[in-house]
């Protein structure tokens, strides 16, 4: 397994500014995304996350500190550069119902990215490929997203991601919008293909034991600070932190 840093956070601040206040949304949050290690990052709302989100997407610039892809700094305003991150880094949400497009077949939502980021190769193969991987017959593509259910929206939503054969799959709380039976189904996909591509996964989430079921090492987040990071089952196994202690004790025990 190779030991190199895909994406890194190096001692990054975020701070919003108005003309009457000043909101700290992250102080001097460090992390790492090793290749073939996926992270979860954990919090409860208001802790930072979707702020983390925007910094490692290149959606926006720290206030202090630096976004690293392989080691150089993010180009944010070199668009060619961004082109081949974001065929490399994508995206999971959280709502398959708001991020697939209703107007669109399922087969185009899917080849959309390779057609806009001009990946080559027989894109309908593709699809096919795709689509088989995350438990979808492909002659559905001809169908549209109100005629699935909410769990293969979202396996739509994964295939969509995976298309371009990603470095990177990023995962904002995506089983969170599911039922309870369709969440273990999705948690079994996603951990499926981890071990059969071998894929680097960062995943955001406010449940810990799902980061603790999918991610080798943990962040957790406290209004925008670094409480407890390191190796998952240690941190699952030993909290060093008071605040990982109370996200352990609200696991629901069945």
């Amino acid at each position: 397994m190779s030991d190199e840093t895909l994406l890194e956070l190096r001692e990054v601040s975020r701070v919003y500014r108005s003309r009457t206040e000043e909101t700290h949304a992250l102080e001097d949050v460090s992390l790492r995304v090793t290749r073939g290690r996926s992270c979860g990052i954990v919090g409860e709302s208001g802790a930072g996350k979707s702020t983390i989100l925007n910094l490692l997407l290149g959606l926006d610039d720290p206030t202090v500190g630096e976004v690293l892809w392989k080691g150089e700094p993010l180009p944010r305003r070199d668009r060619a550069r961004m082109k081949d991150f974001r065929r490399q880094v994508q995206m999971v949400f959280q709502d398959p119902r708001s991020s697939l497009d209703p107007r669109m077949s399922v087969g185009r939502i899917i080849s959309e990215p390779l057609r806009s980021l001009g990946v080559p190769g027989n894109h309908r193969e593709r699809v096919h490929e795709v689509m088989e991987w995350v438990g979808l017959d492909p002659d559905m593509g001809n169908r549209f997203p109100a005629q699935f259910s909410g769990g293969q929206r979202q396996r739509i939503a994964i295939a969509r991601a995976l298309a371009p054969n990603p470095q990177l799959l990023v995962a904002d709380e995506p089983v969170s919008a599911l039922d309870v039976s369709v969440k273990a189904q999705l948690i079994k996909l996603l951990a499926d293909l981890k071990e059969r591509l071998g894929l680097t996964m960062l995943m955001v989430s406010h449940d810990i034991a799902l980061v603790g079921q999918l991610c080798e090492e943990t962040v957790v987040l406290r209004h925008g600070r670094v409480v407890e990071s390191g190796e998952t089952l240690g941190i699952l196994n030993a909290p060093k932190s008071d605040y990982t202690r109370d996200l352990l004790a609200a696991i629901p025990v069945l």
